[in-house]
């Protein structure tokens, strides 16, 4: 997946899903039945040590047998990107900031050159997309191009980005806020959870 698509809304279906705990056969079945071509896997890191038949090495080997490719986006459009200055105090990952770095940018463009020749899904852990980076800030940033994502669930049942959940509070925009107590910033355009080692680190120590 490489090259510019340029500014203009293409004309494709993009899809989003999580793996969660399902067998692999049950995933890759929604995926035959959707007829999915490419998956582009969009974890920081592709492996899970409770649900190991996704783990990078054996998912691109059972897509491929499957006839479906795999490309890996993780360090481009991954949930918990390289870089203090893209988390707030709290370990929270500021998606405005990442949505304006050149590695967030140039993962985007590889994801949507893909989608304008394949049937792609992106794809990370989580079942639910109202919890996942893959819906709050991918699709988000999408939505705002125009672009829109259709997110596969569990059951193979698929869901527009207006009927999850969460996608009501995109119009709190990124409007980042300093504190008045330091010299720390902070944006509502998070991650839901804190995913910062270095802050967990941090509050450890200060115990």
């Amino acid at each position: 997946m490489n090259g510019d698509s340029g500014d203009q809304s293409p004309e494709f279906e993009l899809f989003s899903i999580g793996h969660s705990s399902q067998p692999l056969a049950s995933f890759l079945r929604v995926l035959e039945d959707l007829e999915v071509e490419v998956v582009a896997d969009v974890r920081t890191a592709p492996y899970s040590r409770f649900n190991p038949q996704f783990n990078r090495g054996d998912l691109e080997f059972e897509l491929k047998n499957h006839g479906v490719g795999y490309v890996f986006l993780g360090r481009e459009l991954g949930g918990r990107p390289e870089g203090d200055e893209l988390y707030d105090p709290d370990g929270h990952v500021m998606y405005g900031r990442v949505a304006e770095t050149k590695t967030f940018k140039s993962g985007l463009e590889r994801l949507l050159d893909g989608a304008a020749r394949y049937r792609v899904a992106m794809m990370c852990s989580e079942e639910d997309p109202a919890e996942c980076h893959r819906f709050l800030l991918v699709t988000r940033v999408l939505h705002g191009r125009g672009i829109s994502v259709d997110h596969i669930r569990k059951d193979g049942t698929v869901q527009h980005s207006d009927q999850i959940r969460t996608f009501g509070s995109w119009s709190a925009g990124n409007v980042e806020q300093a504190s008045l107590f330091d010299e720390s910033v902070r944006s509502p355009w998070r991650s839901i959870r804190s995913v910062s080692r270095r802050s967990q680190r941090e509050r450890s120590s200060s115990r």
